[in-house]
């Protein structure tokens, strides 16, 4: 077994450590997400998602490459580790995997021009002696316009820290 030194790079994650926290991002993987999509010179998005509307499967005409669209959602999924911000959004992009339809490439490219703009968010992590755990959960009632299933969602804090 060899000793690598300090962690500053783990399966993505850049890891930069500071004196009593650490930072997590994954500004290079977000950039090459924006790359291969073609977006890098996107227009800015304040938010990740429009909070007017529920994306239905019955709208749309489906997208010409779906596999182009499994891909970058896929990817969008591996960055929620390091960005809590876009999880609601790409679980909404991904629920239509099986049959994309322009909206939801719409969607999906929104999430895009708003990494865009946020790229150099990071998940901070802070020393703490506090090992409280904490969660919290939250639940949408039938909120899906197609199956009327309930969508819920939770955070889980470790002293301070978000978790998952």
């Amino acid at each position: 077994m060899n000793d690598l030194g300090p962690l500053h790079h783990f399966l993505g994650v850049t890891v930069e450590p500071h004196s009593a926290r650490l930072l997590l991002h994954q500004r290079q993987y977000t950039l090459d997400i924006l790359k291969r999509a073609g977006m890098t010179h996107c227009k800015l998005c304040s938010t990740p998602v429009d909070t007017q509307g529920k994306l239905s499967e019955e709208e749309g005409t489906p997208v010409t490459d779906p596999t182009a669209y499994r891909s970058l959602a896929g990817a969008l999924q591996y960055l929620t580790f390091t960005r809590p911000d876009i999880t609601y959004a790409v679980q909404q992009i991904c629920l239509h995997m099986h049959d994309p339809q322009e909206p939801q490439l719409t969607t999906l490219k929104r999430i895009l021009c708003y990494l865009r703009g946020t790229v150099d968010f990071s998940l901070l992590h802070r020393r703490s002696s506090s090992t409280e755990l904490v969660v919290y959960t939250d639940a949408d009632r039938a909120g899906c316009p197609d199956t009327r299933r309930s969508t819920s969602g939770y955070a889980v804090f470790l002293g301070g820290n978000l978790v998952s």
